[in-house]
């Protein structure tokens, strides 16, 4: 299909959201838009690895706006509190940035829609609710909210999209996603979309999914071809020091910055602004209006450098982001993927350059055995570590990852595994606590 389409013409898609499409400056889709446009209108379940700048967002936005307005478009059509499509994301600014496109290119269509999160009052939403919406985007936490307080219901539901489902297992959302797939019409379109296919993905695609049409436009835990990647040995006491330099020295005018925890994004945050440079941090501890705020003045040019944390980043969708900085590697490093992602997209080049001190070289040889390849090293002659950057490893083939065992749920509510592992090695494994930080922090 991708091979043939040059037109969103080509697509099935109807005047109206290709007047929208058009004004949005686009003309020719990506090769996710080329194969799930169609898929989609046509009633296809897909399950999709597609990777940030790819225009995943448009590839499932787009067909489902044409399915829905094909359906009917008198507004009485949705009861109260019901709703006809439910788009689930991890992170309140992946859902923002969701129901943003869905406004965008729905503008000529008569159809509602509207977005709920954590991190703000939730009034506002309940009585958008009231009316019934034909598309509603949530974050898992927030929506069970509704559900509970009898906000929202799904007796009339048609379509269920997964955006970022790697994500959201990741920040321990998998029980509220059952919970909420158990909730819906057995008859319904699934769309799952997942940064790779990886074991835990299929896993939960294979009770949602219906011979699905798969798609996979990256190579699983690619990096962008367009992304120029480069680290610098450093001592981690001169990382800010570094940092500085580089932004000073090279006049970057944008620059998005990772760092492992909350209060190191705050404290280099704090450092940025005492050297003249225009800084904001973001982070599952700054309110929602804290964040936004942060996040539209680094599009617009009023702040120079963005400070992130991975998951308060996930969802940060800037076209022409030339410089990604990775301050702090990942602890995953399917994580450096993400974030480099960042940059390069939608066509563009970037570069991704990562400030790597001693105590960081294992964590580095795992990103290099994930991404298959090794990092050019420069060393910043102003800047030489006293304490040595050891020799990349070899680079090792990938292996197949071997599926999960599931969990078996007892009738007295304790879990065990499948396989043989001890009781204690259960127990470290299931961390409700820890989940529900993570998710209150972040949803």
């Amino acid at each position: 299909m991708s091979a043939t389409v040059t037109s969103f013409t080509d697509l099935g898609l109807s005047e109206p959201l290709l007047k929208a499409v058009r004004e949005k400056g686009y003309e020719t889709p990506s090769p996710i838009q080329a194969q799930a446009i169609p898929a989609v209108i046509s009633g296809r379940d897909v399950m999709a690895a597609a990777q940030t700048g790819t225009g995943k967002t448009a590839g499932f936005t787009l067909p489902l706006l044409e399915k829905l307005s094909k359906g009917g478009t008198a507004q009485s059509r949705v009861q109260s509190n019901n709703v006809r499509a439910l788009v689930l994301t991890p992170t309140r600014e992946l859902a923002a940035q969701v129901s943003d496109s869905i406004a965008t290119y729905g503008k000529y269509l008569n159809l509602h829609s509207t977005v709920v999160f954590g991190g703000v009052k939730i009034n506002p939403q309940m009585m958008r609710l009231r009316q019934g919406v034909d598309v509603l985007v949530a974050t898992p936490g927030r929506l069970m909210d509704l559900y509970n307080q009898k906000a929202v219901r799904f007796s009339q539901l048609e379509v269920l999209i997964l955006d970022e489902a790697d994500r959201m297992l990741d920040m321990g959302f998998i029980r509220d996603i059952k919970k909420i797939i158990a909730l819906l019409p057995k008859q319904r379109q699934n769309l799952l979309f997942s940064a790779t296919f990886s074991a835990d993905i299929r896993a939960l695609a294979k009770g949602l999914v219906h011979k699905p049409l798969e798609i996979s436009v990256n190579p699983e835990n690619s990096t962008a071809e367009k992304v120029t990647q480069w680290l610098t040995p450093v001592d981690k006491k001169r990382k800010s020091a570094v940092l500085t330099y580089l932004i000073k020295e090279n006049a970057w005018r944008q620059v998005l910055v990772f760092t492992k925890t909350k209060h190191g994004a705050n404290k280099l945050t704090k450092y940025l602004e005492a050297e003249g440079l225009t800084a904001a941090a973001i982070h599952g501890n700054k309110s929602q209006g804290a964040r936004t705020k942060a996040l539209a003045s680094f599009k617009d040019g009023r702040v120079q450098i963005l400070v992130a944390t991975d998951i308060a980043a996930r969802g940060i969708d800037i076209d022409l982001l030339p410089n990604v900085v990775n301050f702090d590697l990942p602890n995953v490093p399917e994580d450096y993927v993400h974030r480099i992602g960042r940059t390069a997209r939608a066509g563009n080049t970037g570069q991704a350059v990562s400030l790597v001190c001693a105590d960081e070289l294992n964590l580095l040889v795992d990103i290099e055995h994930v991404i298959q390849q090794h990092i050019e090293r420069k060393v910043l002659e102003k800047f030489i570590p006293a304490n040595e950057l050891g020799e990349s490893r070899a680079i090792r083939p990938l292996k197949a990852k071997k599926p999960k065992k599931a969990k078996v749920e007892h009738k007295d509510g304790q879990r065990s595994a499948n396989n043989n592992n001890s009781a204690k090695q259960g127990r470290r494994k299931a961390k409700p606590v820890a989940s529900n930080r993570r998710r209150n922090n972040n949803t």
